[in-house]
Formats: structure tokens, C-alpha cells, sequence
């Protein structure tokens, strides 16, 4: 019978021990440059980066998954755009909820349960004021909704009791519709009990509501959802990562410009633990609660997040170099929540 790996006997083996019935490393191989990301590449080569003492080298199957972190990063759904009579602006989505095995780590396998086949979900954007239009399909074998952060009718709800859309049978279907308000960052989940485990086995996701006219330009904006995965289904996380698969960030360094402005939507969605954060390394940056004000509260380098809380960060890098970001609950970190900032010239 296979010995199922703790995140406490990962931890024991430095974050490379085995993984996994096949018992995979974690390790591809010691003191291998990161591969660099292929989002925001300048016109200079990736700095290469000394690995060593760092967890966490492996890197999972991408295209099997059918999902890449690198991509979500930037990959914001605007939906399909038409006007409506009365001349507000409409936004039509459609989402499929289907269970999906994912790797989650080299040799770590983990049956998701996904909207639209990745995890987090895509991510919604829209401006305030836009009706938004979402016909989600059950294609999974359990009940499941969606629930929106934000102001909508309680038939739109996504919770039981509330209305058809609280609990979408498996074949099932419900057409969810409101009005994008207020602005800021939000996010989606379902809301089938048992909440804990329909949203750690992966129905979460990013909801950005832009105010009227934007916000000030920035030079690049990414989404960063913070989750886990409890592998073992104790109630305890093994793993845990921005936008899912841990490491990524750390083994694909974010490429970014000296004196450029970088714009984070940063969600927190983790389920069994009571907090979680973010740290960026050698920098300060200006933070927006909910996104709900374009007055920053504070100038920090660290922020703790409750579940479902989330908010905007904004930041300049004065310096070229390799940067860490990370949770600042540092066994998070050092079980995958850990990612690099890549600043060139």
C-alpha cells in the first residue's frame, strides 16, 4: 500500500522528497537555471538563477492540465460585448463546470473540480454598470452554483434556498445576471455545501469590476488568486500556490521593467487556514482594499489576508534583479506559495 506524503514529511525532505504512488522528485535536476516566462519578455535574455536551498524545482505537465499560470496571469474574459436596448452595455459568458484530474505537482495527480477546466476559473472582467450574463452548465457529478462578491437580486445569489440557481443539479443549467457593482476586485466560488470542499476541490475565481474611465494606466496587470490543495482530504493543506500550481511563479520568474508600474488583483481564497499573505521582497507598494477606493490605504510590503478578502497592489522596482514574492506564513511558502520577480534593465 502507497504511504500518502504529508506536507510535514515534504517539509522534513527540504520540499524535495519523493511524491507521489510513483514516488516522482519534485527535482528535475539540481542547480538548473529557472525556465524564464514568456509573458512581458524584453529584448535581454533571462537572467539565469542559483537554485540552490530553494524547494520545489519540478514543473507540472502545463498542456495536460490544459491551464498555465503563466497565461492566467494576464488572461482577463471580457466576454461577449453587445449593447442593450436601452443602451447599457452587455457582457455574456458561458461556463462549464466539470471534474478534471489535475497535476498539481510532478507525480501529485488531484481530481479539481473546475469552472470552465482550469483553476482558478477564468476572470471576469467588466466595467461598473455593465449587465453581466452568465449561463453556467452543471456537467460534473455534483450539485453546484456560483456565487458572485457584489451587489445582485437574491434569485442571482448562487446559495441554496435562494432560488434554481442556488444548487444546479448535475445536467442542469441557470443563466446568472446583474449588474457589475461596485467597482473593485471580487470574486466568485460555489456555494454548495459542503462550502469548504466544493471550493478547495478548485470552483473559485478572480471578478474585476473597472470603475467608470478606468483607472490610472499602468505598465503591466496581473491577477494572483492565493489557494491550497488538501491532497489527502484531512482538512489540512499540503500545497499551496498562486493561480494553483505551486512553485510556478518561483520556477517561471515574472519578467517585469526597472521604473514600470505593476498593477496585482490579488485574491485570497484559501480554504483551512485561518490567513494568508502576501511579501514582496527589497520594494513597498501601495495597497486598495477591495479596490473599492483609488485612494491607497497604506505604503507596506506585506499585507495578511482574511478568506475571501482581497485587494489591489501597485509597484515600481527601482533596481534590475531577481526579486521574491511570497506568503509571509512561511511554511506556505515553503510548500509552493513562492515566486520570483524578474526586473531587467
Amino acid at each position: 500500500m502507497t504511504k500518502m506524503i504529508t506536507r510535514r514529511d515534504f517539509l522534513k525532505a527540504g520540499g524535495l522528497g519523493l511524491l507521489g504512488a510513483a514516488g516522482a522528485a519534485l527535482l528535475n535536476g539540481n542547480n538548473k537555471a529557472a525556465k524564464a516566462s514568456p509573458h512581458h519578455q524584453g529584448e535581454q535574455p533571462p537572467h539565469s538563477m542559483d537554485h540552490d536551498g530553494l524547494p520545489g524545482m519540478g514543473d507540472v505537465d502545463h498542456k495536460k492540465n490544459g491551464f498555465d499560470p503563466g497565461q492566467i496571469l494576464t488572461d482577463f474574459d471580457y466576454g461577449k460585448v453587445s449593447i442593450l436596448p436601452n443602451g447599457q452595455r452587455l457582457r455574456e459568458y458561458e461556463v462549464d463546470v466539470f471534474n478534471k484530474m489535475i497535476e498539481v505537482a510532478p507525480g501529485i495527480e488531484y481530481e479539481a473540480w473546475t469552472y470552465n477546466g482550469r483553476v482558478p476559473g477564468p476572470t471576469f472582467r467588466a466595467s461598473e454598470g455593465d449587465r453581466i450574463r452568465i449561463k453556467m452548465r452543471n456537467g460534473s457529478t455534483h450539485p453546484h452554483s456560483m456565487h458572485f462578491h457584489g451587489f445582485h437580486p437574491s434569485e442571482m445569489d448562487g446559495v441554496p434556498g435562494t432560488g434554481p440557481g442556488g444548487n444546479v443539479e448535475p445536467g442542469g443549467e441557470f443563466v446568472y445576471e446583474f449588474n457589475a457593482e461596485p467597482f473593485g476586485v471580487h470574486l466568485y466560488h460555489c456555494h454548495v455545501f459542503p462550502l469548504a470542499r466544493h471550493i478547495a476541490k478548485g470552483l473559485y475565481g478572480a471578478f474585476i469590476v473597472d470603475p467608470v474611465g478606468g483607472r490610472p494606466p499602468v505598465d503591466y496587470e496581473m491577477v494572483m488568486v492565493m489557494s491550497g490543495f488538501d491532497i489527502d482530504f484531512d482538512n489540512v493543506n499540503d500545497f499551496y500556490a498562486v493561480n494553483a500550481i505551486p512553485f510556478y511563479y518561483q520556477n517561471h520568474p515574472i519578467q517585469i521593467h526597472i521604473n514600470e508600474t505593476v498593477r496585482i488583483y490579488l485574491v485570497n481564497i484559501l480554504e483551512f487556514d485561518l490567513i494568508n499573505s502576501f511579501h514582496l521582497h527589497a520594494n513597498f507598494f501601495q495597497y486598495y482594499p477591495t479596490g473599492t477606493s483609488l485612494t491607497p490605504s497604506e505604503f507596506t510590503d506585506t499585507i495578511i489576508l482574511g478568506q475571501a478578502q482581497r485587494g489591489i497592489l501597485e509597484f515600481t522596482y527601482k533596481y534590475p534583479g531577481m526579486y521574491m514574492f511570497h506568503a509571509h506564513v512561511t511554511e506556505f511558502a515553503e510548500l509552493g506559495w513562492n515566486g520570483m520577480f524578474e526586473v531587467l534593465p
